[in-house]
């Protein structure tokens, strides 16, 4: 258990994992793609596309920096971030995620405030992350920690067109 996590993710029986046991894998992936299914029109592309990204990171036979928090109501996933190290001290934020059931928890905001304060702990010179246009309550957040937008570029992407968003948050040493 993560040492700084609120009473109020505590009351709400949340607990957080930095390590994957069997079954988180399969849980995270079905809850990203039935989730933004429903919310944002995603398809089967984008679960693929996190399943992706969650695989990479648990294969990764010199993972670094890099950390996940798993996000846990009843032994279940139920959220995560992860935070990816790629070169030049730079970290890359992904798989932000909370599921409905917890909405109103506040546990996206912790999730990536803990993220970013590992960040600043581990030393990266800077965290960055893409997201796409429309998921207002996750860019809400990056931006209300500072993180500043650096670049966009439309595409067709997980089944619809979409405008991708970067956004940077450098550290100040």
């Amino acid at each position: 258990m993560t040492p700084s996590i609120p009473q109020k993710l505590i009351d709400a029986g949340i607990s957080i994992s930095h390590t994957f046991e069997p079954g988180d894998l399969g849980r995270l992936v079905e809850i990203h793609g039935i989730q933004n299914f429903h919310d944002y029109g995603f398809s089967p592309f984008h679960e693929a596309y996190c399943a992706q990204i969650a695989c990479d990171f648990i294969l990764n036979p010199d993972p670094g920096r890099s950390k996940a928090w798993l996000a846990k109501k009843d032994g279940v996933v139920v959220g995560s971030v992860f935070i990816c190290e790629v070169p030049d001290d730079v970290a890359q934020l992904r798989l932000l995620f909370a599921d409905r059931s917890v909405r109103g928890s506040r546990l996206g905001r912790w999730l990536t405030e803990d993220s970013v304060r590992y960040c600043r702990e581990a030393g990266f010179k800077k965290v960055f992350l893409w997201t796409v246009d429309g998921l207002e309550r996750a860019i809400a957040i990056y931006r209300s920690l500072g993180f500043e937008l650096t670049d966009e570029k439309t595409q067709v992407v997980w089944g619809r067109e979409s405008r991708e968003l970067r956004f940077d948050l450098v550290f100040t040493q």
